[in-house]
């Protein structure tokens, strides 16, 4: 019997113990009061948030005065935002840095291995704008002879009794125009891809030097 006491008064100590301790977190984690400086710099206190803390941050305090959060304002919260934002982009930068140095050291052993990629792609980007070239010079041959066989129709002939222009030579003329169009279009773009490969290559030069020491 006085084993059973025993055990029963341990059960109630522990249960109030254990009472005594859930009440205090409760009290810790409970939400009791609002505080805020306003534009003035005067501290407000309430149990609900001020009007005056409106726009400005507010702490939220338990019983014991410890802030539990702090209620940003809009202008914090903007900043806030603005600022994981230039961390993040900074971040990315970074790492999209380490993992090109990374790919330069893995990919090639000299810098003339380096030279030698980027002469293969101009190269091949060469022998493209000579082919957009020469189908360019086909066209304005083509051009030529349509212009000096439409120049005898009307409305482009002087003399009274031309003829109208025919239609098929009408549409190989815009066709030809609209062809034209595309291969300058396609030259010029060849021409910038031309350059981003120089200047892409030259970067990655220089880098791949600064990693291996290379001057």
């Amino acid at each position: 019997m006085r084993g059973i006491r025993i055990v029963a008064t341990t059960i109630v100590v522990l249960a109030t113990v254990y009472s005594s301790v859930t009440a205090a977190q409760n009290r810790s984690t409970r939400e009791a009061f609002f505080r805020c400086k306003d534009q003035k710099g005067q501290t407000h206190y309430a149990d609900s948030v001020p009007v005056a803390c409106q726009g400005v941050d507010t702490e939220v305090l338990n019983d014991n005065g410890i802030v539990l959060r702090i209620i940003e304002a809009e202008s914090t919260r903007a900043a806030r935002l603005q600022r994981e934002a230039a961390e993040a982009k900074v971040a990315k930068e970074h790492e999209a840095r380490r993992v090109r140095d990374r790919t330069l050291t893995e990919t090639y052993l000299t810098v003339e291995d380096i030279e030698r990629l980027r002469d293969q792609r101009l190269e091949m980007l060469t022998a493209q704008s000579r082919v957009t070239e020469q189908n360019m010079a086909n066209l304005r041959d083509r051009q030529a002879r349509l212009e000096s066989q439409i120049a005898r129709f009307k409305p482009y002939s002087d003399r009274a009794n031309a003829p109208p222009l025919p239609d098929h030579l009408a549409e190989e003329m815009v066709n030809t125009v609209n062809s034209m169009r595309v291969y300058e279009q396609s030259l010029a773009k060849n021409r910038e891809e031309q350059a981003e490969v120089k200047a892409t290559f030259d970067t990655d030069i220089k880098r791949f030097k600064e990693l291996k020491g290379i001057r």
